[in-house]
């Protein structure tokens, strides 16, 4: 990677750009594992006619597993958000769209979103009641088989110049439940200091999909718990707060 420019860092990973590749270089302690299903689950993505990054290559780099992908030039919708705030409500009708064309697609090989949930809880240090009450609920919630993005917010999408969007990083995608990946952005927009934009992008969802915002809301208790594994203290707090299993009003 000697032509490698550096684009974007944190903590258990290195993004960089070379020529027309994007390399994806994960830290010595990211499991082996993890990175062979993101790799896996975006490849499988790769089979449907949405506009994603194409993988080439999975390799170690310089001791580091490294993932090679498409580089994908353009802006993100978020930074496309901050620079046009006249233009918020195209962005987020573009928004939803995209979503909505995701979740009708089917991946079937792809890991159940409540096997994922169910085992997120598992791991949390909520008390057993809460993690019974919210196993049960989760439970009781319709199984579906649409493919779920699992970290659908604007910064996961890069327009081009000629306006075509790409969707990427697929590390979470699973099938399943379309209404929790809707609870899921609704609690990204919260989590990023956009609850304004947060409510309008469930209203407007629910609007063009023909959806009871109450039934987005029961699963917003499960999605808090399910992200509460991994969560910065910074966030922490915050989904307790929604991890409320008294159905939501």
């Amino acid at each position: 990677m000697t032509n490698a420019k550096l684009i974007f860092s944190r903590e258990d990973k290195k993004i960089y750009k070379e020529g027309d590749k994007l390399i994806k270089v994960f830290e010595p302690n990211y499991s082996k594992s993890n990175v062979l299903n993101e790799a896996l689950n975006h490849a499988r993505v790769e089979e449907t006619d949405l506009n994603v990054p194409n993988i080439h290559s999975v390799n170690v780099v310089d001791g580091k597993w490294a993932i090679t992908l498409d580089y994908i030039e353009g802006d993100t919708l978020q930074a496309l958000m901050d620079a046009h705030p006249e233009k918020e409500d195209e962005y987020l009708n573009l928004f939803v769209d995209l979503q909505r064309t995701i979740l009708s697609k089917k991946v079937p090989m792809l890991n159940k979103l409540k096997d994922k949930m169910q085992g997120k809880i598992s791991q949390t240090d909520l008390d057993a009641s809460t993690r019974y009450d919210l196993h049960t609920r989760l439970d009781a919630m319709p199984k579906h088989t649409n493919l779920c993005h699992g970290d659908f917010n604007p910064t996961n999408i890069i327009i081009k110049k000629d306006g075509t969007p790409y969707i990427i990083d697929w590390s979470h995608a699973t099938q399943g439940n379309s209404s929790a990946d809707v609870a899921r952005s609704y609690l990204l927009f919260y989590l990023a200091g956009k609850k304004q934009l947060g409510d309008k992008y469930l209203k407007l969802y629910c609007k063009k999909s023909d959806t009871a915002i109450q039934y987005v809301q029961r699963w917003i208790p499960i999605v808090a718990a399910s992200r509460l594994v991994k969560a910065p203290e910074s966030e922490a707090a915050f989904l307790h707060s929604w991890i409320d299993v008294v159905d939501y009003e």
